[in-house]
């Protein structure tokens, strides 16, 4: 297995809504993604084999020193292999690379050994509010 990353790789939106919705088990959606992730994120990482998307994360910020990780995801067959971290991986050097001090990420409790253990991130007391 040969996988490829690219931070800020292009791709199309078909594409990436149906990873999306692979990942978190919806129904495909139309979102343009290209116009969201130009007009709001710092970056982001596509993950490539053969020249097909099999993983995406959307690298955030507020414009100054702190960046978020948002919707990480991996093509099921491929999961448990190292793409997921591998993609962190390639938003952190990213994030560091346009001088961002600190990534964040919130994530379901289930998630917490793989942003943890596999990827490093350490806890922190945080808020929410749910809207």
């Amino acid at each position: 297995m040969t996988i490829r990353y690219e931070w800020r790789g292009d791709f199309d939106n078909k594409t990436l809504n149906a990873l999306h919705a692979e990942g978190f088990e919806h129904p495909v959606l139309d979102i343009d993604w290209r116009a969201q992730v130009r007009g709001h994120s710092l970056g982001w990482v596509c993950a490539r084999e053969d020249g097909s998307l099999v993983g995406f994360v959307n690298v955030a910020w507020d414009g100054g020193v702190h960046a978020f990780v948002l919707d990480t995801l991996v093509t099921r067959r491929l999961r448990s292999q190292g793409v997921g971290a591998a993609l962190i991986d390639a938003a952190t050097r990213g994030a560091r690379a346009a001088e961002c001090e600190w990534l964040h990420v919130d994530f379901d409790e289930h998630l917490r050994p793989f942003y943890f253990d596999a990827c490093g991130f350490e806890p922190t007391a945080a808020g929410l509010i749910r809207l």
